[in-house]
């Protein structure tokens, strides 16, 4: 039974409470936890179902001026990039409105997918709003977004706390008369004096970055107007699977040419360390950032660093900053004037300087897993090979979840180690991030694995599906079927297979699972073989909805359960046709004598194949 064992991942596994197997609690915690998965459903397929009803505009396909726009990108775009593109001008060119999750790493060209799409709305003289978390990053989009547009005559102007109340109020106005085609912003987008002659398209970066009463207003937004939305989060597949049919959503997981990981180190606070670290940047003519996240000590840390590295040139950034101070210093430290960015975590969100390849972080303990990874990939974002310093005190300790989260990020280094960086992240902190802090608790409470699967089965009983539970069949045939232990002497890799055999659903990947076997310790004995065809066995009777098949002397007994799905007809025909071989009895077994000529899994597969022919088609 080692298919229905899963590993937990949800939270701290130190503060996992227990519970008896005499006990009904965890079956109340998880119809808890299902209930809660069905509200949430349901409104998401409300949202979905109100967009199907809402009659939206349809774009137009790509034209020559979208072509040249394209060939304007002066990056070759990645399989998945080019993907996630066709998939969100599709959805555009549809008359339902749009509501589209872009998920993919830290600088895999998010940001271009939605140019595409903002370029596609303007051209059809639709506007955008482009709503972002920080200000930070409402002013790199409005860089980006001008100098990706500068070509073509389309007016792009930012509202956020960098700009006075005067500029806001003319942006406003200009909005209202059509006369600004793209506006980007932070949550002062979604006040209520913000309004647009003839709004198309909403970008949103990062949502789960928003408050709940945001997330609201957003809600009402995706009813009627095309909605983009990007994220650094990384997603499960799993997950993602089991939300088809309620959010659509892209993934890049391939990594731009050229691209290469970023070196990371777990380094005690240090002089030496941080002075080697900083020259080593300068020297090739490139910049750093060095990341201090408390206000009131910042100017301590900028005297420390002058002193260090007395011929850098050290700028402060923070967000109690005046605006203009703010946006002045991220601007010149863009254009090169700064050699060294002295900033709190404004710098965390998607700003992308290709010339800033070292960061230094201090007190890398004090951020959580998903933060610390989303900072260390604001360098990295060119050719160049880029440094990550993860720096904690010299004298004091840190606590063990901390080390653990230091130690993954240490470890997944490679490109694209965001999915692994997010099961870890589930494991060690819950899964606020991916859907919001109200549902950490339930995956807590029940584990993710547990989690995503009453996902899948509250989405299908929303949509009016048949949702059967999962049960797991008997097998019991004399014969030796198991993993011999002079065959795999490591204990815990003997379980490893027995688990992954376990749960292989299909004959592929129990074949893999067997070749794997092979790969790494030869040969598989009969046992092995025995194994494999005992648990191919199992799932031919899973699909068939049989409870299990036993061996006796002379004969085999099937469970056939009260929804085998099995015709009626068939099956009283198999019955009639084997003068006298099979019987049914009232508790609902099929008994078949055999005879002892053929082996007992050679007659249990015989019967199975018959009973497979009697399988009641579904429409």
């Amino acid at each position: 039974r080692l298919r229905q064992i899963q590993k937990y991942a949800g939270g701290d596994p130190e503060k996992v409470r227990l519970d008896s197997l005499k006990s009904q609690t965890f079956q109340k915690r998880k119809a808890r936890v299902k209930e809660e998965l069905l509200r949430m459903a349901a409104e998401l397929l409300d949202i979905y179902a109100a967009r199907a009803a809402h009659q939206g505009y349809a774009y137009s396909p790509p034209d020559q001026m979208y072509r040249q726009f394209e060939a304007d990108f002066e990056f070759e775009e990645t399989p998945d990039q080019a993907r996630a593109i066709y998939e969100v001008l599709s959805d555009m060119q549809q008359k339902k409105p749009m509501d589209r999750l872009v998920c993919g790493d830290v600088g895999y060209g998010k940001t271009e997918v939605a140019l595409r799409a903002a370029f596609k709305a303007v051209e059809d003289k639709k506007q955008v709003a482009v709503l972002v978390p920080t200000t930070v990053l409402a002013a790199q989009h409005l860089r980006t977004f001008s100098m990706r547009f500068a070509d073509y005559p389309v007016i792009v102007e930012m509202i956020s706390r960098l700009r006075d109340e005067k500029q806001i109020r003319g942006a406003l106005a200009r909005a209202r008369e059509g006369k600004v085609d793209v506006l980007i912003g932070t949550h002062r987008l979604l006040s209520a004096d913000v309004s647009f002659k003839d709004l198309g398209l909403v970008v949103v970066d990062e949502e789960q970055r928003f408050g709940v009463k945001h997330k609201e207003q957003l809600k009402k937004l995706r009813k009627l107007v095309d909605v983009l939305t990007l994220t650094a989060t990384p997603i499960p597949r799993t997950l993602h699977m089991s939300m088809m049919g309620v959010r659509d959503l892209s993934i890049i997981g391939t990594p731009p040419v050229d691209r290469r990981a970023i070196r990371t180190f777990v380094s005690k606070f240090d002089g030496a360390t941080i002075k080697e670290a900083i020259e080593r940047e300068l020297a090739r003519g490139g910049q750093v950032f060095f990341l201090h996240n408390r206000i009131e000590t910042i100017s301590g840390v900028l005297d420390y660093l002058t002193r260090l590295v007395p011929q850098a040139k050290i700028a402060v950034a923070h967000g109690q900053m005046a605006e203009g101070k703010l946006e002045r210093v991220m601007t010149e430290f863009i254009d090169r004037k700064h050699d060294v960015l002295l900033c709190t975590a404004i710098i965390e969100s998607g700003l992308d300087i290709p010339s800033a390849n070292t960061i230094l972080v201090d007190r890398a303990d004090h951020f959580g897993l998903s933060q610390l990874y989303q900072i260390r990939g604001r360098v990295g974002r060119s050719r160049e090979r880029a440094y990550a310093y993860l720096l904690i005190p010299a004298r004091r300790k840190i606590t063990r979840e901390a080390q653990k989260r230091l130690q993954v990020l240490q470890q997944f280094t490679e490109l694209g180690a965001g999915f692994q960086i997010a099961s870890h992240d589930l494991e060690i902190r819950g899964a606020g991030n991916l859907l919001g802090p109200d549902q950490s608790g339930n995956i807590a409470s029940v584990g993710f694995d547990l989690y995503t699967q009453l996902m899948e089965e509250a989405v299908a009983q929303i949509r009016g599906e048949e949702v059967r539970q999962e049960f797991e069949p008997d097998v019991e045939l004399p014969i030796p079927a198991l993993i011999p232990e002079d065959y795999v002497p490591d204990v815990q890799q003997r379980l490893f297979f027995y688990k992954r055999l376990a749960s292989a659903s299909t004959e592929e990947a129990l074949y893999d699972a067997k070749g794997e076997m092979r790969d790494q310790c030869g040969e598989p004995p009969a046992e092995v073989d025995a194994l494999v065809e005992v648990m191919s066995l199992k799932n031919e009777l899973r699909a068939l909805r049989m409870r299990g098949l036993k061996s006796g002397p002379d004969r085999l007994v099937v469970q056939l359960g009260p929804d085998a799905a099995l015709d009626p007809a068939s099956l009283a025909q198999l019955v009639a046709k084997g003068k006298g071989r099979y019987r049914l009895t009232p508790g609902m077994e099929l008994v078949a004598t055999i005879n002892g000529v053929s082996s007992p899994l050679e007659s249990a597969r015989q019967l199975v194949r018959e009973l497979r022919a009697c399988a009641q088609v579904s429409d």
